[in-house]
């Protein structure tokens, strides 16, 4: 294989729902260029995407998968990208490295939430946008109604390049409005007969002619100068508009395809070579000192990896792009990330499980190397004049959460070894290990996510184990001042052990004053302050904890114990073992001996006065409540409503986006726990959310009690 230059490089991320067909394209795209002799099928398990096990198993893409063809001498770096929701990493990656996004939509549905939510992240990255409307041949595509949809969507940006004469098994023809040419197929796909325009078809064809020539000149002056004079461009001047356009995104340009019968592939792949933007032509990416990375292939070579994956008999891939400069194998490498040496003694590009040798590489392409010691996903490596690193790749939040652990827990270790490569696979997959809880997490997208990673460690490491639902992490606090008293005393032979202390706990709140005078059972309390400390504890919250002993009762030496005693019953609060937050507490008085006393006696004598006040002083249950967006067609609305109603959700807004419905509550963290899997039901998996803590908030009196009686009867039983 030659080596390609910057200027004949383009990066293309393949996007859309489950379902849509990317796979089937990526199968046909790759038999064109000649990389593959026969076309394989999902269904034969036979293709160059998906070839994992655990993808063969389920029937659709869990990983994004890296391909290129050569075309046209030009080289088409492809990442193929997994359509469900909960792979949504894969498809995020792509976009990071790639300059240019082919959305399919499935022509049996329109545009789907998943079509949205790939919108959205080229929206947010400010790449580039092809769509395909794949399946032309189903019954139940209607062509006109999904045009008609994606243009309420997307506005007058949404220009066609190509319609079908007809839809349905019947579908062997185009019209193609840029060429203004027929396509027309054998049952059998592959190359076209080209053909003029049948007469019939004329008057459609020339009327989205002129849109797509208007369209094409709005993104250049001298374009536009030359469209009002003539009303027309030549072929090369409506290339170099939409080109521009693309870039800008000012047009969405759509072509039809159907892939399982490799139809419209060939046309398709000839505008991603032509037309498509150059690596140079895109906006530059930025280091983490936010200095400009140019696709320079004269400048200091530096490698991202942005992906790792883990094949039987090979170990580690690693995959990458050139971001400057130019790598040849044998070079010697510095891991920006890691202080680490590398070499790559080994150069490939990418065909999904298959790779060909390359001796080098140059800035903008994608390539891959295996047995590197110490390059994790995410690692930069520079040639010896540059030290760049990236962080530009920004994942969303989990979704799904479970508690994970081996069945053998023999093997617990082993189990988190293989969660840390798992990680490196799909940096999604987030692991946990709580403190706070005392389980270890795993968090994800989805059930489905999730469900993949368990199979894949039972599968591939060979690691039974099990999900439970994770605790929750709840929070106690009080809401009224309370006083206590306890004294420590312990006499057994020698040395004893002796502390009492006095102690007042109130509400904290942000800015309150300090406090002066304390009324209970009609006696007053006077503080008067000799020191304070303002904790702000890393679960979130305050302690705030004053001194104000007069007259010596209690030496100063004593208090660091005093609080110690407080911040352990503070990480397992008296309710139900939480962590206690926003609470201040004021030490008043005590007693202490003159040989008995110690740090010891007084952290324990604090602990259980801490106690017994905290009891008293109307304690509440804080939960965790998120912000949640689901995004639903319409159709599901009332149902997915009445479903949140039930889930304790407080309903906070409705809006319309983009044909479907946006819905905004808050919602406990509890009520979320298998939300991912009633929401999918409800809708058939046409829908989607994501989450964002927003706050702690008091749990309602009937679920406080039950939470205290679940934790009495766990302390019985331990």
């Amino acid at each position: 294989m030659r080596v390609y230059q910057t200027n004949e490089i383009k990066n293309i991320a393949l996007l859309g729902s489950a379902g849509s067909g990317k796979t089937t394209l990526a199968e046909s795209m790759l038999f064109e260029a000649g990389i593959i002799k026969r076309r394989g099928s999902v269904e034969a398990k036979n293709t160059v995407s998906d070839y994992f096990p655990v993808e063969q198993e389920y029937g659709y893409s869990v990983f994004s998968t890296v391909f290129h063809t050569e075309w046209n001498n030009k080289k088409l770096n492809i990442i193929d990208c997994p359509g469900s929701d909960d792979f949504v990493g894969g498809a995020i990656t792509a976009l990071n490295v790639t300059d240019q996004a082919v959305i399919l939509i499935n022509g049996q549905y329109g545009p789907e939430v998943g079509t949205q939510n790939n919108f959205r992240y080229t929206e947010k990255l400010k790449k580039p946008v092809i769509f395909l409307i794949n399946q032309l041949d189903s019954d139940k595509c209607d062509f006109d109604t999904i045009i008609s949809n994606m243009q309420e969507i997307y506005g007058p940006k949404c220009v066609q390049i190509q319609y079908p004469i007809q839809t349905g098994p019947g579908f062997n023809a185009l019209i193609d409005v840029l060429l203004m040419k027929k396509y027309s197929w054998g049952p059998d796909g592959g190359a076209p007969t080209i053909e003029e325009i049948p007469a019939e078809e004329m008057d459609k064809a020339m009327e989205l002619h002129k849109v797509l020539v208007e369209a094409a000149a709005e993104n250049d002056e001298t374009l536009m100068e030359k469209f009002f004079e003539e009303e027309s461009l030549t072929e090369d001047e409506l290339r170099e508009g939409i080109r521009k356009g693309l870039v800008t995104r000012s047009i969405f340009p759509v072509f039809c395809v159907c892939a399982g019968k490799d139809m419209g592939v060939r046309r398709l792949m000839e505008f991603l070579g032509n037309v498509v933007p150059f690596v140079s032509e895109m906006p530059k990416i930025h280091n983490t000192r936010g200095e400009e990375v140019a696709a320079d292939s004269n400048a200091p070579t530096s490698l991202y990896f942005f992906k790792t994956g883990v094949e039987p008999h090979i170990g580690e891939v690693s995959y990458f792009k050139v971001m400057s400069g130019t790598i040849k194998a044998g070079a010697d490498l510095a891991n920006a990330d890691r202080g680490s040496k590398e070499r790559i003694a080994q150069l490939y590009v990418c065909a999904g499980a298959n790779r060909i040798a390359v001796d080098e590489l140059h800035a903008g392409d994608i390539g891959c190397t295996v047995k590197l010691k110490d390059v994790k996903t995410g690692n930069a490596l520079n040639a010896k004049d540059c030290e760049y690193r990236y962080d530009f790749i920004k994942y969303p939040n989990s979704k799904y959460s479970r508690a994970v652990k081996a069945v053998n827990e023999a093997e617990m270790e082993k189990l988190m070894v293989a969660l840390v490569k798992m990680r490196q696979e799909d940096p999604t997959w987030v692991v946990e290990q709580s403190k706070e809880l005392r389980q270890t997490i795993v968090h994800g997208q989805g059930e489905f996510h999730l469900r993949t990673l368990k199979w894949r460690l039972e599968n591939n490491e060979k690691i039974q184990v099990k999900y439970e639902e994770p605790k929750i992490p709840y929070r106690e606090t009080i809401t009224k001042a309370a006083r206590a008293d306890y004294r420590h005393k312990k006499q057994s032979g020698g040395a004893g052990q002796f502390g009492e202390v006095h102690m007042i706990v109130e509400p904290y709140a942000e800015g309150m004053p300090d406090p002066t005078v304390f009324k209970f059972g009609g006696q007053e309390f006077r503080m008067n302050i000799k020191g304070k400390e303002e904790i702000d504890l890393e679960w979130g919250g305050k302690l705030v904890f004053i001194n104000s002993v007069v007259g010596g009762a209690i030496d100063t030496r004593f208090m660091p114990a005093i609080l110690k005693g407080v911040m352990e019953r503070m990480e397992r609060g008296p309710l139900t073992g939480s962590y206690a937050r926003d609470v201040r507490v004021i030490v008043y008085d005590g007693k202490m001996h003159p040989v008995d006393s110690n740090e010891l006696s007084f952290m324990l004598a604090a602990r259980n006065a801490f106690s017994l006040a905290f009891k008293e002083a109307a304690p509440k249950i804080l939960e965790p409540i998120y912000d949640l967006e689901v995004y639903v067609p319409a159709d599901f609305m009332g149902d997915v409503m009445s479903d949140l109603q039930g889930r304790r959700a407080l309903i906070m807004g409705m809006d319309s986006e983009a044909g479907y419905q946006k819905l905004q509550a808050k919602i406990p963290l509890k009520e979320l726990a298998n939300y991912s899997i009633s929401l999918s039901s409800i809708t058939g998996g046409r829908a989607s959310f994501t989450t964002k803590f927003a706050s702690y908030e008091l749990v309602p009196n009937d679920i406080q009690t039950q939470l205290i009686k679940e934790h009495e009867a766990d302390e019985a039983e331990d």
